[in-house]
Order: C-alpha cells, then structure tokens, then sequence
C-alpha cells in the first residue's frame, strides 16, 4: 500500500481507514466463536488471541499508510513520541471483549484519525450485524453509507437509555418513565447507537479510554449530537492519561437536558 501525505488527500485516508477496519472485523469476524486463548491484563481486562491478531492488522495497514501518524492502541505498548505528532491513529482492535469472548454480538472494531486532541475521522465496525460506521469532520455520519442523524427533541420522559446501571437508576431517580436499555458490551457501539438515533441517550463511567470513544465522538458530533463529560466539556484526545470522566451523549437539546439535571447531582453521576 503506497504512503499517503500526512497533511493532504482527506478521502484517501478516510478510504484507507475503512477499508483497514473492514478487513479486521472480518478477521475478528473469522475468529468469533473459535475456542481462543484468553488472559487477563492490568485492571482484570480480559484479552484474548483475536485482540492482538487485530490489532496486528490494523497496526500493519495504517503505519503502513501513513508512516508520520503516530499511534495508540488498548493492545498496544505506548510510544510516547504520539504525544508530538500532529495525527493519531486511536485503536480498539475489539471494543466489547467480554462480550466477544462469550459469543455475544454486541461488540465492535474502532479506530479514529485524531489531529490537535480531535478526531477527524472516525470507523466502527460490528461485524456480526454488518453495520459499518462511518464519519469525517464537516461531512456528516452515516452507517453503510446511509446518513444519520442522532433522534431529536429535549423530552427525556420515554427516552431510551443505555449505560452503567447505577447512572440509570439515578436518572429513573429524577426522570420516572425513561426507558433503560439492555447493556451494550461496546461502548463505542453504545455512542454509535445514539449517532443513528436507536439509542436517545448514553452514558459512560468513569473508566473509559481514548480508543473507546475517538470514533464514536465524531459519530455523535456529526449526527447532530453532543458527547461530552457530566459538566458540559468536550473530550480532548492523545493526551499522556487516555482515562476519561463520566460522559453522557444525547441529541443536543436532550444532550442540554440532560446536563441540567445531571449538573445538580454531579457526586451521584461522577
């Protein structure tokens, strides 16, 4: 694959990004449901033998592609010479891996291109329902090349909601009549859901990575949403500590909503 310039040709990347993400969930796709080799790393994270086969793939397309990128990935050791570059590639090989390990569908592939701590391209793959998921900055989202928008209006009685189940119970606290969803093991595809206005609300703890939320941060932006920390701030990428706060996603006048009543109970949602 030829090298690409770092600074030119948006949608040859944007190409280059997919197609690489395509190709990793078919191998994490081919290897679903296999007896794989599984351990445990910092934090009791389960990892198993597709994570690091995809990470490998997806490690060897991109560099490859652009080798002036810089590079963070959950299953890769971390170089800190990303910190100088201009872009990153941000990587979950297989975002959902419990779920993966346990033959659940809910799981995805993630990468996102990160300039100045924000994505400008985002790729989510969930390969057991071919949904591919899609964004470039200024030129909206879309899933199988279908545009989409996050579900609109500021009314949170009755709106769906996914997340950690004690942020769900205190919002049913101070709004009866949401609808809490079942779990979704991949908080990249959690975010993804709400971008394609499935999902009207998500949250995440307090323990979420940069390679869980890159792309799905675009995706929400782009269709019209906000994705942001419990206090209104929006995330910042490829900073030394990859570690987020709480975040919560929604249609932007939901997503306004939502910080005001979360704003008055920040110690119950941190």
């Amino acid at each position: 694959m030829p090298a690409i310039d770092p600074f030119a040709e948006p949608s040859a990347v944007s190409r280059i990004l997919i197609d690489a993400v395509r190709e990793a969930g078919a191998l994490a796709l081919d290897m679903f449901g296999r007896e794989l080799k599984t351990w445990t790393k910092s934090g009791s994270s389960p990892v198993c033998e597709a994570d690091i086969a995809v990470d490998r793939l997806l490690r060897a397309r991109l560099t490859a592609a652009a080798p002036d990128y810089g590079w963070r990935s959950e299953e890769s050791g971390d170089d800190p010479a990303r910190l100088a570059a201009k872009r990153v590639w941000i990587v979950d090989p297989i975002d959902g891996t419990r779920a993966y390990i346990r033959g659940l569908a809910d799981w995805s592939v993630a990468a996102a291109l990160v300039e100045s701590g924000r994505p400008l391209l985002g790729v989510i793959f969930a390969p057991v329902e071919a949904a591919l998921f899609a964004a470039a900055a200024g030129h909206g989202a879309s899933v199988n090349g279908t545009a989409i928008r996050a579900s609109e209006g500021s009314k949170l009685e009755g709106a769906s909601v996914a997340g950690p189940h004690r942020h769900l119970e205190r919002l049913a606290a101070a709004v009866p009549g949401i609808e809490t969803m079942e779990k979704i093991h991949s908080l990249a595809l959690r975010f993804a859901r709400v971008a394609q206005g499935t999902l009207d609300v998500a949250f995440a703890g307090r323990s979420s990575n940069d390679w869980d939320l890159a792309a799905a941060d675009l995706l929400v932006h782009e269709a019209g949403g906000a994705l942001t920390d419990i206090e209104g701030r929006i995330l910042t990428y490829n900073r030394a500590d990859p570690v987020h706060e709480a975040l919560v996603a929604a249609g932007r006048t939901r997503h306004r909503a939502l910080l005001d009543i979360v704003g008055t109970r920040k110690r119950e949602f941190a």
